[in-house]
């Protein structure tokens, strides 16, 4: 009697077993389908781009390779476990900030190869440019502007271009976790967001308030990043994107969730941020 629950124990583990194997071969056949892919987008960025430009030009003409491209909410949350996600082929504003700035780094340093450009990509995306665990992630935009300054990846131009100090007070993340996969499959994540929360808290930022954007236009370039404060209780920065100037007029770059597609603003940038109520002003970082 033993030996047949044993038996039968035995077959059930098998089967198991092999369900497993076949699940990890589906996901990383899938996972290979869309590197794939990503791959051969990267190719044609390769083929398109023009490496011998300044990096603000460079910035500028890959935001434009994206042009079209569909937006897509939430890109980063394909599992519970953190892992680099490349995703070339559909992007949410800060996934098209993050990948187009990663891809015109790589395509100014002496290695245009998709490995770089992942390397590049988890340098600007995680805290001190490791990835372990999702709280290695930037998930505030603040705190990647604060991140990444110390890395010495980009230069925050908006106090000398005339900004007011600012203080922001966080904390959406940490209240609400059931809005995020991983922190609602993983709560013991939840008190290192609120460490990061409290970081950001303590820290003095500086801003353009909206009125004064038209006014100061004429000091921002193409190809720098643009971070557009809210109002919105618990968040810091509601939207981003990348400055571009058509003939004497300063437009937005960004991943339109209203479009669902990366455009560029008919607006000018001074009326785009100042066409939504909760819309504060802008944070400017120049890429370094």
């Amino acid at each position: 009697m033993k030996c047949a629950i044993f038996e039968t124990n035995l077959q059930i583990m098998n089967l198991k077993l092999k369900i497993l194997v076949l699940g990890i071969l589906f996901s990383s056949s899938l996972l290979n389908a869309q590197t794939s892919e990503d791959s051969l987008i990267f190719k044609q960025y390769k083929a398109q781009i023009n490496t011998k430009q300044s990096l603000e030009k460079v910035i500028t003409e890959t935001g434009k390779f994206f042009l079209g491209k569909p937006y897509v909410a939430s890109t980063l949350e394909v599992n519970d476990t953190e892992q680099l996600v490349v995703n070339l082929r559909e992007l949410d504003c800060t996934t098209f900030v993050e990948t187009a700035f990663a891809l015109a780094r790589t395509a100014k340093s002496k290695d245009f190869s998709f490995a770089e450009f992942q390397q590049n990509l988890t340098q600007i995306r995680y805290r001190n440019g490791k990835l372990n665990q999702y709280p290695s992630r930037l998930h505030y935009f603040s705190d990647w502007i604060f991140d990444n300054q110390q890395k010495g990846i980009v230069i925050n131009i908006t106090q000398k271009i005339g900004g007011d100090s600012i203080r922001f007070n966080v904390g959406f993340m940490s209240k609400n976790p059931d809005k995020y996969k991983a922190l609602a499959a993983h709560p013991e994540f939840i008190p290192a967001i609120v460490d990061q929360e409290k970081t950001v808290n303590k820290r003095t930022y500086f801003y353009i308030p909206k009125a004064k954007i038209a006014s100061i236009a004429c000091k921002i370039k193409s190809g720098d990043i643009i971070a557009i404060t809210t109002s919105y209780n618990g968040l810091d920065i509601s939207h981003v994107g990348f400055a571009i100037w058509q003939g004497k007029k300063l437009h937005f770059l960004h991943a339109s969730s209203q479009f669902k597609k990366v455009i560029k603003s008919e607006k000018t940038l001074a009326d785009y941020v100042n066409g939504v109520k909760s819309n504060s002003g802008i944070i400017v970082l120049r890429a370094k």
